[in-house]
């Protein structure tokens, strides 16, 4: 409420009675926080920021010195102040505290207040600005000390609409939460931490992004410039500690074109499908903009990426066509925007169409020509026709050695990425060029001319043997838990054909790959770098992107772990809670970690060390204010399921599995 005259705001900071005698306490009004104090009847507000370091006032204590003379005391470094008038011993005003005028009224204590003045646009502000112009909309990170100008500037933002915050629990779920929005959308989202232990907390998840070419912004709180060097509470030379995983990493500093570094940092991220980095020392944060400052954009910094092939490298293609009798087309994640043209040659060629355990779902499973997917995470049904192909057509594919596509068989590859052909062994046809484009030119050149067989009839074959015996396997039962055939099985029935799955690594992993038949879900996973813990993070920035972008906006989200797994970021169900995450978690829990286990009978090891000591994950998930539900029975599977799936907010399916059994 308003003075008379309209000059103060005054603000109600506590009740009657509230603050005893002799006592010191913190209050706030509007934004400016405040030492109350109440010495002798009397009530004062003093400015709660000590001039030495800034220790807080309020959390400081009232000591009375000669002639019964009261002072608050810093509690940081044992400054002294007079409550009544703010100055120090000997009275030097140049060290002394701000009052604020006091009102002791009948509902309680007031404060008040001048009218707040406009807010004054920050560096943080411009560049808060130009990240949202670039369309980053989507902000995981956790508040602290050292980054807290930048994240007001943020908060400006959300305020706008023009991007929504979500506050984790662990930096490096933040920056899978980015990595798996990345994979889902081609476009990144920012990760938020403090200096030293918050920014390298981030690497894990940044490392997965990076190998697996998603674009993410990662922004670092800094302490002040001004002491760099000496080795500051929480400094770390982050600079060279991001330099790895960063594409682009520069300090924000005083004298820098602050909207340019921004616009350099998005364009970074976006068009090399990397991670960008930018450090936010403490002092700059709040500097205000230069007069005149403007908001960077992409408007004329970003050109088209589609590449189309040379005519002479399609020629080369057609020709190694025309004398193969059994073509396959392998799709890899590169291809995921382009599946609608890549199917399209496939009819042209007949050619069965096997995908990477990264592409897995980007063609239907009941689909004539799909074979499913090739490697150890792979099906019966792609091994064979790959074994019995005479021309391999890769799209998008990075042959690693888990997808293991053979050299033994002549190779075309198409990549839009020049340094992914030949990577890893020579091949017979490498063609430069965007792949949907490249798709279509070769529809073109090669209709009516093929002479290849028609492998559908085989196909079917194929996945009904496959069928057949993935129904024996989920009839398997030892009395120690479900097994992993009969849970995707039911899994695949109950999920949305347009969900979107993130997986985790492990044995639920393979056998998801194995035994899910996918009917166009999309599919995330830590590819490259095989992260435990990815799952649940990543499923959290996938259900941001259903929030964001209109091509993905209210899909169900899934995903799929192992009890090791969900155990590395259990902490961050919560922030699914606090955000209402429309996230259901599919938790396989055996006790171990089982594939570890595995890895260790395999090379005639003893099995040591890899038993789990578990909580009740669906008791947990309850606790924390989810829907939590704990499988033991197969006749209670699919119930669990449907009921998760429902559920709005977050679920988790914990299913008691048979770690022999997948």
């Amino acid at each position: 409420m308003k003075d008379d005259d309209g000059t103060l705001h005054w603000y109600r900071v506590a009740a009657p009675g509230e603050l005893p005698e002799g006592r010191v306490m913190t209050v706030t009004a509007g934004t400016q926080s405040m030492a109350l104090t109440h010495i002798d009847g009397e009530y004062a507000a003093m400015e709660n920021r000590c001039p030495h370091q800034g220790g807080p006032l309020g959390e400081g204590s009232i000591e009375r010195g000669e002639g019964g003379q009261c002072w608050l005391r810093c509690p940081w470094h044992g400054w002294d102040f007079d409550p009544k008038t703010g100055r120090p011993p000997g009275g030097h005003q140049d060290t002394g505290q701000r009052l604020f005028p006091v009102e002791l009224r009948d509902d309680g204590v007031y404060v008040g207040l001048e009218a707040e003045t406009p807010h004054e646009t920050t560096v943080s502000d411009v560049m808060a600005e130009t990240m949202t112009d670039w369309g980053v909309s989507s902000v995981f990170g956790m508040v602290g000390h050292s980054n807290l100008g930048l994240a007001d500037a943020l908060r400006l933002q959300e305020k706008r609409g023009r991007l929504r915050y979500y506050g984790i629990r662990h930096e490096a779920a933040a920056a899978f939460a980015c990595s798996g929005y990345a994979k889902l959308t081609g476009r990144p989202a920012a990760c938020l931490t403090i200096a030293g232990p918050g920014a390298t907390n981030l690497l894990t998840g940044l490392w997965d992004a990076k190998v697996d070419r998603a674009p993410v912004l990662a922004l670092t709180g800094q302490v002040d410039a001004q002491v760099f060097g000496p080795g500051a509470f929480q400094e770390v030379d982050l600079a060279s500690a991001f330099a790895p995983v960063a594409r682009f990493s520069q300090t924000v500093l005083h004298t820098s074109r602050h909207a340019e570094l921004m616009n350099l940092a998005c364009k970074n991220a976006i068009v090399e499908r990397d991670v960008a980095h930018l450090i936010f020392p403490d002092d700059v944060q709040t500097l205000p903009a230069a007069d005149g400052a403007a908001a960077g954009s992409p408007e004329g910094r970003v050109s088209s990426p589609r590449i189309a092939p040379d005519d002479e490298s399609l020629q080369q293609v057609t020709d190694r066509v025309a004398v193969s009798e059994r073509p396959i087309v392998i799709v890899g994640y590169g291809a995921r925007e382009a599946m609608d043209d890549v199917i399209d040659l496939a009819e042209i060629l007949h050619a069965p169409v096997l995908t990477t355990f990264k592409a897995k779902g980007q063609i239907p499973d009941r689909h004539p020509l799909a074979a499913g997917v090739l490697g150890r995470s792979g099906t019966p049904v792609a091994s064979w026709f790959m074994n019995e192909c005479d021309l391999i057509l890769a799209f998008g594919a990075s042959f690693s050695n888990h997808t293991g596509i053979t050299p033994k068989r002549p190779i075309v590859q198409v990549d839009f990425e020049r340094m992914a052909l030949g990577k890893f062994h020579k091949v017979d046809v490498p063609v430069w060029g965007e792949i949907g484009i490249t798709a279509r030119r070769l529809c073109t050149m090669l209709e009516g001319t093929v002479r290849t067989r028609d492998q559908r009839e085989e196909l079917a074959e194929r996945w009904a043997i496959w069928r057949r015996e993935k129904r024996r396997r989920a009839g398997d039962e030892r009395g120690k838990g479900l097994n992993s055939a009969l849970v995707f099985a039911e899994l695949g029935d109950a999920v949305a054909d347009d969900a979107v799955i993130a997986v985790d690594v492990g044995n639920n992993t393979y056998s998801f790959g194995r035994y899910f038949e996918s009917k166009g879900q999309r599919v995330l996973m830590s590819g490259y770098l095989g992260s435990i813990g990815f799952s649940f993070p990543a499923a959290m920035g996938a259900w941001a992107a259903t929030r964001d972008r209109d091509e993905f906006r209210g899909r169900q989200v899934v995903s799929i772990s192992g009890d090791g797994g969900f155990g590395q970021y259990m902490g961050d169900f919560n922030t699914a809670v606090k955000y209402g995450m429309n996230i259901t978690h599919v938790l396989f829990n055996n006790s171990e970690l089982g594939k570890i286990s595995k890895e260790q009978r395999a090379g005639e090891w003893p099995v040591w060390q890899t038993d789990l000591h578990n909580p009740g994950f669906a008791a947990y998930a309850n606790l924390c204010g989810g829907h939590g539900m704990r499988v033991k029975r197969a006749d209670k599977l699919r119930t669990a399921l449907d009921g998760a799936l429902a559920h709005e907010g977050p679920s988790l399916v914990e299913i008691v599995t048979d770690a022999e059994l997948v």
